[in-house]
């Protein structure tokens, strides 16, 4: 990771200028080395990430834009939410994303209008970053709440007055002396 990379805050870049871009568009497989995948699994808050791979086909796209088709393919590490154990999710992800430069996307007038999902992306100086491409789909596809196959929560069960929240503060109450109420 380069010093630039650091102060961007972007654990994997991999720019790819419009110049870049033959007519006939252009075929770019990458994986990530082991210190691009740990500042990837930090960035992204998990426990390891042993696999990351991407494989972009981008093409000139209209007026000085870009269309990036691919797919992103992983082995994150999380931990379980039941039983806090480490467990390992696979994920593959499609990619889909239109840039074209800032001048030629429309200007929303008010914060009140939402984008649509399909609109293009702005084309920033010119490039577009394929390993920030795949690091942000990487985080979009984690599982938020990872399960082990087959982990069942179950609540410790005290008494029929623990069905309610305040259970435990009802008791406490109860057991304190010498209080009028």
């Amino acid at each position: 990771m380069t010093r630039s990379e650091r102060r961007s805050g972007r654990p994997w870049s991999v720019p790819l200028a419009l110049g870049d871009v033959p007519e006939a568009g252009r075929h770019i497989d990458l994986v990530a080395d082991t210190k691009t995948r740990a500042a990837v699994a930090e960035h992204a808050g998990l426990a390891a990430l042993p696999r990351l791979e991407a494989s972009f086909d981008v093409a000139p796209h209209g007026r000085g834009g870009l269309r990036v088709i691919g797919r992103l393919s992983a082995t994150v590490g999380q931990t379980c939410v039941v039983t806090l154990e480490a467990l390992e999710n696979e994920i593959e992800e499609a990619i889909d994303l239109l840039f074209m430069p800032a001048e030629a996307l429309p200007l929303v007038a008010t914060a009140e209008l939402e984008t649509p999902a399909d609109a293009p992306e702005p084309l920033i100086g010119g490039a577009v970053d394929l390993g920030e491409i795949a690091t942000e789909f990487l985080i979009l596809s984690l599982d938020p709440y990872p399960r082990k196959a087959n982990a069942v929560f179950q609540s410790s069960t005290v008494g029929e007055d623990s069905a309610h929240p305040f259970a435990a503060l009802a008791s406490l109450k109860k057991r304190q002396p010498g209080e009028e109420r």
